[in-house]
């Protein structure tokens, strides 16, 4: 495979696929972007349970790529790659969801969780410990250490309905629809807040900076197992702060 092409050379590229849409430039665009699909295979297959084959994860996120470069409108001025990020991650996402690949008992934890923690924290009006969720789940703090991992698989589709971008990627919004993708930031950042320190900072690390597990484990100075820990529980908390948010506002 070629090296990446420079900044210039990437341009020029795009400027000639966008007058003459050849098969040839977009093969090419497509190869020059092809690392962009393993990092987000390999992102997104950390949380995964070993029967997802990460081949097949790739395969989608490739033609998320090819659907990116055929839609990229060069006039919009977004970088190509933030675009094909969500392209790709989204074609992933939608593999994962058609595999239906998340055990029915893993469900089942999950919905007593959330259901939980919710309960707990909307009487709290504050974040609950492990101890606190513990004990209304009825378990042990080793057994919920086991089960808090065990779900860990689901954040992989973390917080779709907040986080969202492909339907306003490539074109121009509408009022209302700027308006609403700030309510939703504004409401998913003081969720954010209310998060307990340790968990606020891997979702930091993880969200913003971009940081695989094992960097922030090192940032951090505690094991990767225990940051999948803290990722997973911060997910967990902020769903569930946010659809109490979303039910207080429809209400």
């Amino acid at each position: 495979m070629d090296t990446k092409l420079s900044e210039q050379e990437s341009e020029s590229l795009w400027q000639e696929y966008r007058k003459t849409h050849t098969k040839e430039l977009r093969d090419r665009l497509v190869e020059n972007y092809l690392p962009l699909v393993n990092i987000i295979a390999g992102r997104i297959a950390i949380s995964l349970p070993a029967h997802i084959d990460r081949d097949d994860l790739i395969s989608s996120g490739f033609f998320g790529l090819l659907d990116a470069v055929e839609r990229y409108d060069l006039k919009r001025q977004n970088k190509f790659e933030t675009y094909a990020g969500v392209r790709i991650r989204g074609a992933m996402l939608d593999y994962l969801r058609s595999k239906d690949w998340l055990p029915v008992s893993i469900r089942q934890k999950i919905r007593s969780y959330e259901k939980c923690v919710s309960e707990l924290e909307g009487s709290l009006g504050r974040s609950a410990t492990d101890e606190e969720i513990a004990d209304a789940m009825g378990l042990s703090i080793e057994d919920f250490g086991k089960v808090v991992t065990q779900m860990s698989a689901a954040t992989v589709i973390p917080l779709d309905d907040y986080m969202r971008a492909e339907t306003t990627m490539n074109a121009v919004p509408s009022p209302q629809e700027t308006i609403e993708k700030q309510e939703r930031q504004e409401m998913l950042a003081k969720a954010i807040d209310r998060l307990p320190e340790r968990e606020r900072q891997v979702v930091a690390l993880y969200y913003h900076e971009e940081l695989t597990m094992k960097e922030i484990s090192l940032v951090l100075n505690i094991s990767e197992a225990r940051v999948c820990q803290l990722h997973t529980k911060a997910i967990f908390r902020l769903r569930g702060f946010l659809a109490r948010e979303k039910a207080n506002l429809v209400g």
